[in-house]
């Protein structure tokens, strides 16, 4: 092979390999959701979108490529102080997106190094005015705040920051201890108070129980009297009326009076009993009633009359009659002194022994 040709052939493949370079550099493919920033001539040129581009080799530089999707950063242990000079170690979770490749690219040197940064920054702000224990039960209203913040500082950076969550708060151990001992505290100060209303609870329950059950009785107490004193009133209105039919002379209600008259002294706590004033009333009217003026008998002093159908039994089955027994003229004498002084003539009814008979003598 003559050197021309060799020469040929060497200058034909440097051709080709020249070819091959420059189409290398001139062709790029960019994958989904992600950019590159291309510069021509050292000043920004454009930036490129998924897909295949091409552009002017050793003119254009294609610079490193952006991810477009959301991006999780995790910023661990960052220690801040509370309001009441508290120290506390708070780990957080940041969710952002880049939304201009160009000023990601070109406003700041590192992003998420610079994304880390403004979170400790903010979340010192944030919690510094706030004590403990806002600062463990309002995680809500710190993740808004940080979140805000995060978003109006990184916005001119092209990063829009979508979410900020606080994964931990560690306060250190003896508040830890203090904290235990609150809740305890708080537990066993619930349970006495629950304790308290349910005996509270059951005492009014069993007060209402026993108001109920009185009001219950009261109204029984109360129906029965009602119910007693309806009987009462019938057997009264009865008996009056039975009376009244029978239109009774002074003569029988004297001797009812002297029947009950006994009654009265027959109590066991009875030991003095004052005679009333109307007893001799009584028994003048009950002498009256079955006395005759200058009538005796034998041996009782009773003698019986017979009237004139009876003197004899008629022939013809005429009714017999049976004779009147009147009485004597003392049968209201001798019927006081047996109701009061006991047969024989003897004492008060009951009485016996020497007292006995020195009222019977009297």
């Amino acid at each position: 092979m003559t050197p021309s040709a060799v020469a040929g052939l060497v200058g034909g493949l440097v051709l080709v390999v020249l070819i091959i370079v420059f189409l290398s550099r001139s062709i790029w493919l960019v994958p989904p959701a992600r950019a590159r920033n291309v510069e021509r001539l050292g000043q920004f040129h454009k930036t490129l979108e998924p897909g295949l581009h091409l552009v002017l080799p050793m003119i254009d530089r294609v610079k490193d490529l952006i991810d477009l999707r959301e991006q999780v950063v995790s910023f661990t242990g960052q220690r801040v102080i509370t309001e009441d000079n508290v120290v506390v170690a708070i780990d957080t979770v940041l969710f952002f997106q880049v939304t201009d490749p160009r000023a990601a690219d070109y406003e700041i040197v590192n992003y998420i190094q610079a994304i880390e940064q403004l979170a400790a920054t903010m979340l010192r702000s944030v919690i510094g005015s706030m004590d403990l224990e806002q600062t463990l039960t309002s995680r809500d209203k710190i993740n808004t705040l940080l979140r805000g913040v995060l978003d109006e500082a990184s916005g001119k950076w092209g990063i829009r920051v979508t979410r900020v969550e606080i994964r931990s708060i560690d306060p250190p151990q003896s508040i830890k201890d203090a904290m235990e001992k609150q809740l305890k505290a708080e537990r066993e100060k619930r349970a006495a108070i629950l304790h308290a209303e349910g005996l509270q609870q059951s005492q009014v329950l069993t007060a209402e129980g026993d108001k109920r059950g009185a009001i219950l009785r009261a109204e029984g107490e109360k129906q029965s009297a009602i119910l007693r004193a309806q009987g009462q009133a019938e057997a009264i209105s009865t008996v009056f009326r039975s009376i009244h039919d029978g239109d009774p002379d002074p003569k029988l209600l004297a001797y009812q009076y002297l029947q009950t008259l006994p009654q009265l002294a027959a109590g066991q706590g009875n030991t003095v009993w004052m005679i009333p004033s109307e007893l001799t009333g009584a028994l003048r009217m009950l002498s009256s009633a079955f006395g005759k003026p200058g009538g005796t008998d034998g041996a009782d002093g009773a003698r019986a009359v017979q009237t004139p159908s009876a003197a004899g039994i008629p022939g013809d089955g005429a009714a017999y009659r049976e004779p009147v027994v009147v009485p004597p003229p003392d049968f209201g004498e001798r019927l006081a002194r047996d109701v009061f002084f006991g047969p024989e003539g003897g004492g008060l009814a009951g009485a016996s022994g020497p007292e006995g008979e020195a009222s019977g003598q009297q």
